[in-house]
């Protein structure tokens, strides 16, 4: 049975070199379309979380009423301006069946005047209008006081039929004969037709929203007719404290008239407010975001007819009919809380999360778009297997060969661990068995010299005789003679 292997020659093919660690092109691509993928989903998470869509119901009373033209203009400026919050404008046959729609948590928003029944979980957000109550008597007749008035027919000149409840309430008439001398004037109504001697009207009083009062000509056109006279309330202050809806007013000089000047003086009279109210469990955030709107976009939110062109902050006093929303409140005091105090939790929770998926997304990089680093260790398998070979070696060009293939694997490892396709676990151990196998061919090399001189001998492997213990024997026995 012959021992010999297989022989080696310079034609034989190069030598094994260690696998060259290649990227899949495909996979890159996949890794890129992912990382846009959670790029997009990061932003739109992120924009989302802060700029969620939120849809809010606005209840008011006829389409051509104040509260619903106002509601409409304020949905189409957040419309415009890209906010975070939709306006959906409900309609009812009045504001009072608004108001019992926003009583009963259908809706999140409404306008209502001050003469109204409030309810509970109604808090302001903004004063959107004063009204005015004008008391007005025909020609140059003064009137004292409004005591006077239950004696005499009086119209009441009003965009809405409450405000004819809101007069005999101040007037303390009941319901009953008396009742019926305080009437509503006639849509369309002027004063000139009222204080007709056909008419019989002894007195008008007058509820107009205070933006539109100081703007109406009638009134100074009227007065250089000598049409009407205006009268102050003393017992403002009075109702005032009687009415908490009331609030007391003064009318400067000329604000009806500048020629001639009405009232020629300061004038004490009282007045009614509109206020925008908003549920109590609306969150403060949201809130005090839409307080900022209304207050940043008046001369955008006034109606032509003048009403809420001089929007006010809501009051933020305990003692206020309707209190102000926290939110609200907050955002008037200045107490509202910066970007990071409102985000900060949310941003360091955020970050840690992005960390996780950052990592998490690495590994699956890592995974999909290279092979692991080959263990410098594994490269010993290949330098034992040229050792496993040497002993076949009956020629120094076989020897060659097997040398060149050492150093190719070793060529092979330095590039790799230059370039991170190797890496340097087990390195001693590739070490050490590259160096046992240069000094195996070392001394292959020189037994080969020795024995393999003549070309002729060394053509013929099989003559060759392998090295025999019984010289070592001996060499041992001369020497210990």
């Amino acid at each position: 049975m012959s021992t010999e292997g297989p022989t080696l020659s310079p034609s034989d093919p190069p030598p094994r070199r260690p696998k060259v660690i290649k990227t899949n092109q495909q996979q890159v691509f996949l890794y890129v379309v992912l990382t846009l993928l959670l790029s997009l989903a990061t932003v739109w998470g992120g924009r989302t979380l802060l700029h969620n869509s939120e849809t809010l119901t606005f209840a008011v009373g006829a389409p051509n009423s104040d509260e619903a033209l106002f509601a409409t203009k304020l949905a189409a400026l957040l419309k415009t301006n890209a906010s975070r919050f939709r306006i959906k404008v409900v309609n009812n046959a009045d504001n009072a069946k608004a108001l019992a729609q926003f009583d009963r948590k259908q809706a999140d928003l409404a306008v209502l005047r001050t003469d109204a029944k409030v309810p509970l979980r109604a808090r302001t957000l903004a004063i959107l209008e004063h009204d005015l109550v004008l008391l007005l008597g025909p020609g140059n007749k003064k009137i004292k006081s409004l005591a006077e008035l239950k004696k005499k027919k009086v119209a009441v000149l009003a965009d809405n039929d409450s405000s004819l409840a809101f007069v005999r309430g101040i007037l303390d008439i009941p319901d009953g004969p008396d009742a019926a001398k305080i009437q509503m004037a006639p849509q369309g109504a002027t004063l000139d037709k009222l204080f007709a001697p056909a008419n019989g009207f002894g007195a008008v009083i007058a509820i107009v929203h205070a933006s539109k009062a100081v703007r109406d000509k009638a009134y100074e056109q009227v007065a250089r007719r000598g049409g009407f006279t205006l009268n102050a309330i003393d017992e403002a202050k009075a109702l005032a404290r009687k009415f908490p809806g009331i609030s007391d007013e003064t009318l400067t000089a000329g604000t009806l008239s500048a020629s001639p000047e009405i009232p020629d003086d300061d004038l004490e009279t009282i007045g009614l407010e509109w206020l925008l109210v908003a549920q109590s469990k609306m969150s403060a955030s949201t809130a005090g975001d839409l307080a900022r709107i209304v207050y940043e976009n008046k001369s955008a939110l006034g109606l032509d007819n003048g009403f809420a062109t001089r929007i006010e902050p809501a009051s933020v006093e305990k003692d206020a009919y309707v209190m102000a929303h926290q939110g609200a409140a907050d955002y008037i005091n200045d107490d509202t809380k910066s970007f990071m105090d409102k985000y900060s939790d949310m941003m360091y929770l955020g970050a840690a999360a992005l960390s996780v998926i950052g990592s998490i997304f690495a590994a699956i990089y890592a995974k999909i778009t290279r092979v692991a680093p080959e263990k410098a260790g594994e490269l010993s398998t290949a330098v034992l297997d040229i050792g496993e070979r040497i002993e076949h070696a009956h020629s120094l060009d076989q020897l060659e060969c097997l040398q060149d293939e050492l150093e190719g694997i070793l060529r092979g490892a330095v590039i790799g661990l230059r370039d991170g396709t190797i890496s340097t676990d087990g390195l001693d151990t590739f070490k050490l068995g590259y160096e046992f196998v240069r000094d195996e061919i070392g001394m292959r090399r020189d037994y080969l010299k020795r024995h393999c001189g003549d070309p002729e001998t060394a053509a013929a492997p099989a003559a060759l005789p392998p090295p025999e213990e019984s010289n070592v024997v001996v060499v041992k026995t001369a020497q210990s003679a």
